[in-house]
């Protein structure tokens, strides 16, 4: 495979100073809810266990929770998107704000807020339940108008999409942002990845990126699927999370690699969303992309040893990269 130059130096850079980064996240937010309890009995009604649950939390999800990744780094952070007109609309809007996130959240009375409620007892998923529906074609219009006029503010524009529905107009909001010489970042989902053609990069998984160009039998095989799917969808770049493999970025200009982290994986939940949002502070402050890849790569492995969504704080970063040198 081809390859890029070593990464070596930029690897061992301190981090820059990102407080002038101005990032717009658009997406499917959601809160995430926990409820922890112990369960040492199965129930006389079902072969089930049964849990008593003790304490429980709520966190940011979805394009949330990419949105307070971004901002644990210190960019400046807005987010839009659309919720229900709920109590878990309004218990989200207070954790983004404070978490130092500007939140533009259109209200549609017509939905519910996503959320996703975990059980877990004895450190173990037992259940989830996901409460959602799809958003109304006037709220969405309204989103994208605002959308085009908030625009001008931001030096980058980030698509979580999580296939809820808030991002009907994703194409629309492409074209209104590359026109406008917006970086692009997309989180995609789904089985049409047409909708995000033009786009700067995007960043599926190893599974979602199975679904769209079929199995890949050596790396070889995997370069030639991904230079084509970039080069379909006119990307300069495509990126790759592959879990245990690390990840692989796909450029013109040859093929880079970043291995897993090694460390103890407690729960890989959000951290797609942490890639991205360390992916487009690093390039929209001016890092390479070898740069860039290495630091996310570095914040995924963080997050992976924490349980449900969480964030890599900028510390926590820094650490990691010092050990690293």
């Amino acid at each position: 495979m081809s390859a890029m130059p070593s990464m070596s130096a930029a690897a061992s850079a301190p981090l820059g100073d990102f407080s002038n980064v101005r990032l717009l996240v658009v997406g499917d937010v959601m809160l995430d809810r926990y409820w922890f309890g112990d369960a040492s009995r199965i129930s006389p009604e079902a072969p089930v266990p049964v849990v008593k649950i003790e304490r429980s939390e709520e966190r940011p999800g979805g394009a949330a929770n990419v949105a307070r990744n971004a901002a644990a780094l210190g960019a400046s952070v807005s987010l839009l998107a659309l919720t229900g007109d709920d109590e878990p609309g309004v218990s989200l809007k207070r954790m983004m704000e404070k978490e130092g996130v500007d939140t533009c959240f259109y209200i549609d009375e017509a939905i519910d807020t996503v959320v996703k409620l975990r059980v877990i007892a004895r450190q173990q998923q037992l259940l989830r339940i996901d409460f959602e529906n799809v958003p109304s074609r006037d709220v969405l219009l309204a989103k994208l108008s605002e959308f085009e006029r908030r625009l001008p503010e931001f030096d980058a524009v980030l698509f979580s999409d999580y296939g809820k529905g808030g991002l009907t107009h994703v194409s629309e909001m492409i074209q209104l942002a590359r026109a406008a010489n917006k970086l692009v970042f997309i989180d995609p989902k789904g089985e049409d990845y047409s909708v995000y053609a033009g786009a700067t990069v995007i960043t599926p998984n190893s599974a979602e990126m199975r679904q769209i160009v079929g199995r890949w039998q050596n790396e070889e095989e995997l370069e030639r699927k991904a230079t084509a799917l970039r080069e379909s969808l006119k990307l300069d770049a495509l990126l790759v999370t592959r879990s245990e493999a690390g990840m692989s970025l796909f450029r013109d200009g040859g093929t880079m690699h970043e291995k897993a982290v090694a460390r103890e994986v407690y729960d890989v939940s959000g951290a797609g969303d942490t890639v991205i949002a360390t992916l487009a502070v690093m390039l929209a402050s001016g890092a390479s992309w070898s740069r860039a890849i290495h630091v996310a790569n570095m914040a995924a492995g963080i997050v992976v040893g924490k349980l449900g969504t969480a964030v890599c704080t900028r510390k926590e970063l820094e650490a990691a990269l010092g050990a690293g040198r």
